[in-house]
């Protein structure tokens, strides 16, 4: 409802907070591939905020790596996957070399010593 709203209003940025966070992963799958769709038919801008890396990197153009506490940014990645992307896409080279990328941004910033 509230995307409908803000595409009602035709916001130039979509700001999405873990909209997809409680679903189980067939239904994110879907609306994931919706969301692409509709940025292909609208081109809005959209920050998208996960804490799927799998997600973070289907869905985006450009990946902000934050730290945790206090939070700051500490990578921006640039996506060299296509735009039109399929499911299937998740399981290529170079999508697993962006989400190895964005995980290892993710373990720098946090201290697992017992």
């Amino acid at each position: 409802a509230s995307i409908a709203r803000a595409l009602a209003f035709d916001a130039d940025l979509l700001l999405m907070d873990e909209p997809f966070g409680a679903l189980d992963e067939i239904v994110r799958d879907h609306l994931n591939e919706q969301l692409l769709e509709l940025w292909g038919r609208t081109n809005k801008t959209i920050c998208f905020v996960t804490h799927s890396i799998p997600e973070a990197v289907y869905l985006s153009t450009r990946i902000v790596v934050m730290s945790p506490r206090p939070g700051r940014v500490s990578d921006i990645i640039e996506s060299t996957l296509p735009r039109e992307r399929p499911l299937d896409i998740r399981e290529t080279p170079e999508f697993l070399a962006i989400a190895a990328r964005v995980r290892d941004g993710l373990r720098a910033g946090h201290s697992y010593d017992d």
